[in-house]
């Protein structure tokens, strides 16, 4: 039997292992996804694993997107774009790093029927899943993206490598968690997205708001990709403030999907996956 997993610390709200498996069993294959809660100092050994022979690769969640790649033989074309890597697929003993959050973002953004050209956009985090976003804003040709986290250095940092992927039609800022300029960008986007685990369940900030409710502004779309509670706190408040709203729940799926594909050379059965997916969730 082959072994998949997910890397990732506090994985008790993930859906992944039954989204994938479901999608494993109905093609019939002899193979297991399972969850592997990592803490950082166990990162190398368990991206070391991915080498035996049982093992297809692995998923990779928060915290550690980032903090895979020193151990990967390479990166594909995406990924080193993006900075950051959600899957791992072994091909003859080398360890390839892959990011198919961006698709999976691109994809859900197209069922949501918004089109990101010259918007306003505001990404709240600034960590590996915020990465895949701002890049998919800007292969999409936003007008502006405005970043911030509550460590301003990685807001910083991030704003400093996609201003160098970025064509000189999008602007690319960044603000402190909470001050002036990080409220006038909530206020003024037509696009936002929280990339936090802010209102995560089983998470340490579960039923909590990554931003205030009236920093939300009506008439943008509220892209939340926190999937679990399928109705997040998120989701809720921006509804009520008369934004549209998006989900995660699409994004899990279309990425893993995606994922799925890199592994076993075989489409994966979407509506299969979704549907185990809200399945998980009723549970």
């Amino acid at each position: 039997m082959k072994r998949i997993g997910l890397i990732g610390q506090g994985l008790k709200h993930s859906l992944s292992a039954a989204v994938q498996q479901a999608a494993l069993d109905h093609l019939g294959l002899d193979a297991r996804y399972e969850l592997w809660d990592t803490q950082p100092d166990e990162v190398e050994q368990r991206v070391t694993s991915l080498r035996d022979e049982d093992c297809l690769g692995a998923n990779v969640t928060v915290p550690h997107k980032q903090a895979v790649i020193p151990f990967l033989d390479e990166l594909d074309t995406v990924a080193a774009r993006a900075g950051a890597v959600n899957t791992i697929v072994r091909r003859e003993g080398r360890l390839i790093g892959h990011n198919t959050d961006v698709a999976g973002f691109a994809r859900a953004l197209t069922g949501a029927g918004f089109n990101v050209r010259d918007v306003r956009a505001a990404v709240l985090g600034a960590g590996g899943a915020a990465r895949a976003v701002s890049l998919v804003l800007i292969e999409g040709e936003a007008g502006v993206i405005s970043l911030s986290d509550a460590v301003p250095e990685r807001a910083e940092a991030l704003a400093s490598d996609l201003t160098a992927l970025a064509s000189s039609g999008t602007t690319v800022t960044w603000a402190h968690w909470g001050d002036d300029a990080f409220q006038r960008s909530l206020r003024e986007c037509e696009l936002l997205v929280n990339c936090t685990p802010v209102g995560t369940r089983f998470g340490p900030a579960e039923g909590q708001l990554p931003v205030a409710a009236e920093l939300i502004p009506a008439g943008c779309l509220a892209f939340d990709l926190v999937y679990n509670p399928e109705e997040t706190p998120f989701l809720q408040a921006a509804r009520s403030r008369g934004a549209r709203t998006a989900g995660g729940l699409a994004m899990l799926v279309y990425q893993g999907a995606a994922s799925f594909r890199l592994w076993t050379g075989l489409e994966a059965p979407v509506e299969v996956m979704f549907q185990a997916a809200r399945k998980a969730l009723a549970g």
